[in-house]
């Protein structure tokens, strides 16, 4: 076998196959999200592949919306996917596409259905359509309409279309065969009767096609080829080839389950993340703590790191789960020779160089990355009052701790060095203040005489340094214990959001709008807050911690 071969997905050796044998001669993916809630990392995986297929093949790409429920469809759920697709970088140029679109074309095709004697209308309730259709171990029972006229049907469908049946009273059903192993194929519903309003149609419509009815009509009706969806839909391919047959299409689309994209400790279920949004556990659908792909972007995840994680996560026809911890791995390897490192101190106490006789502000070069030049330097201003981060002063340290003690020089970074000489305490025993000298000789970080110090901090300017919210996440739910409760409630963790309203940045800040992202040394890669943080009143969200004991798997 070939590398080139060796190297594709299972997907792409049987379009190899299908342009080969002359099945299609071109390529045309979609994807097709129901508008009934944000899309997640796993509709990433989707997207990203659908797109990618299309591209490589140089064929077409197809966004669609499957809005054939109005009951739990929203604009603004559209337009959030919308945006989602965008920014993750598939582009699908003029093949915009509704489902609700093609509702005229539908509603003809079951009408050939009835007349070529393939479908009819049913009255059976609910409970007595699931108590005829049998179950794993017993065959389904004929519905007592199954034998109706075409005339008959056909009347009754155009009255079901008229509004003149109440909503559950009447289904459409596909004449198939009640005995059939597959459940789904046991004379599925193709229409119910819904009188509901209707985000694109309005009040035109009062029954709807159902989802296993619509979507290969859909396919069909834009000329996909390979309709590429996960694996709980293997079961229903039988009902979608199908349809696509007694439609009469030629040539129709071929569906090929892939297996869904599982994350380790997440939160997916648009119904439990619905949940957390109304009680106010979470601040809406993008809150960072999430992973819709408007939470990941909001917290300052870039396409780039969930396209590199959707890579190594790789197309298989087998369920498995990724780990968090590989998309962290992936932000972090985007970030860290692609963005600045920036000063922030998050616990702020004072720290006064006693011996700098300047008022003035002295401006000192700093790298913006060490491990990528050509991102340059920039002026840090330097002066006699600073702040620092407490964690980096000790009255008692321990052994090994080479930070800022009574009597320990360190280097400030990109500045001097400076020995502590005291410091003062409030009525509580905290400290206030850390007093220092410091070291003229030492400016740029090293000193002439060739002394060497194990401690480096960092530190801003009292006098210019800017206000800051920062936001520091952990997993909204509790990894310990798992996702859910035996009662299927989900296991929070308390300790999801932690808000430090006191910090204080460099100035050099100023001006960053929504999505900027840094690293600030020593902390972490923080991003602009896109819904609460101001020009006078900025707010950053840690995106992810600078290490991680997270290593990608050999492929041994």
């Amino acid at each position: 076998m070939s590398e080139e071969a060796v190297s594709k997905n299972f997907i792409e050796l049987e379009i190899d196959k299908d342009l080969k044998d002359g099945v299609y001669d071109h390529v045309c993916t979609r994807f097709p999200p129901e508008p009934n809630g944000y899309l997640h990392i796993g509709h990433a995986k989707s997207i990203i592949l659908n797109y990618g297929l299309a591209k490589k093949y140089n064929g077409e790409f197809h966004m669609r919306f499957d809005d054939t429920n109005p009951t739990k469809e929203k604009v603004e759920f559209v337009d959030s996917i919308k945006a989602d697709i965008k920014w993750l970088g598939a582009d699908w140029g003029d093949h915009l596409y509704f489902a609700s679109n093609y509702f005229d074309r539908m509603y003809e095709v079951a009408v050939d259905l009835i007349k070529k004697g393939l479908a009819y209308v049913s009255d059976l309730s609910a409970e007595e359509m699931r108590e005829y259709r049998g179950d794993f171990e017993h065959p389904g029972k004929d519905d007592p309409n199954r034998n109706r006229s075409i005339e008959e049907n056909l009347q009754m469908f155009e009255d079901m279309k008229a509004g003149k049946y109440e909503d559950g009273s009447h289904t459409l059903r596909a004449k198939i065969d009640m005995a059939s192993p597959n459940i789904n194929m046991r004379d599925p519903i193709l229409y119910r009767v819904a009188h509901m309003t209707h985000h694109n149609t309005g009040d035109k419509w009062c029954i709807y096609p159902m989802y296993d009815f619509a979507h290969p009509l859909e396919d069909a009706f834009e000329n996909i080829t390979h309709s590429i969806c996960t694996l709980e839909f293997e079961d229903h391919r039988p009902l979608y080839d199908w349809v696509v047959k007694a439609a009469g299409f030629a040539n129709p689309p071929r569906q090929i389950e892939f297996a869904k994209m599982y994350l380790t400790n997440v939160v997916t279920g648009k119904r439990y993340i619905k949940k957390l949004v109304e009680d106010g556990i979470v601040d809406g659908w993008d809150d960072p703590r999430l992973v819709s792909i408007a939470a990941l972007r909001r917290r300052g995840f870039t396409p780039e790191s969930i396209r590199k994680f959707v890579e190594l996560s790789g197309v298989s026809k087998a369920n498995s789960s990724s780990d968090y911890a590989m998309l962290e791995y992936c932000i972090r390897e985007d970030l860290k020779t692609s963005r600045g490192r920036v000063m922030a101190v998050l616990d702020p106490v004072k720290l006064v160089i006693d011996n700098y006789e300047s008022d003035d502000v002295e401006w000192l070069e700093a790298p913006n990355n060490l491990e990528n030049p050509e991102l340059g330097s920039r002026q840090v201003p330097f002066g006699k009052e600073l702040y620092i981060d407490r964690e980096d002063f000790m009255i008692e340290p321990p052994k090994k701790y080479f930070r800022l003690y009574p009597g320990n020089e360190v280097r400030l970074m990109n500045a001097y060095f400076v020995t502590c000489t005291s410091y003062e305490t409030d009525e509580n025993g905290k400290v206030t203040c850390i007093h220092c000298t410091y070291d003229p000789a030492t400016k740029g970080g090293d000193a002439p005489d060739g002394r060497k110090v194990k401690g480096t901090i960092h530190w801003v300017a009292a006098k210019t340094a800017l206000k800051a919210e920062v936001r520091l996440y952990e997993n909204i739910v509790d990894e310990e214990k798992g996702v859910y409760n035996e009662d299927g409630s989900l296991n929070l963790n308390p300790n999801s959001l932690t808000v430090l309203k006191d910090c204080l940045v460099e100035p050099s800040l100023k001006g960053a709008k929504a999505y900027d992202s840094f690293q600030f040394v020593r902390q972490g890669f923080f991003c602009v807050d896109a819904k609460d943080s101001k020009e006078d009143a900025l707010v950053f969200n840690r995106i992810v911690s600078l290490k991680s004991s997270f290593k990608l798997p050999t492929n041994n």
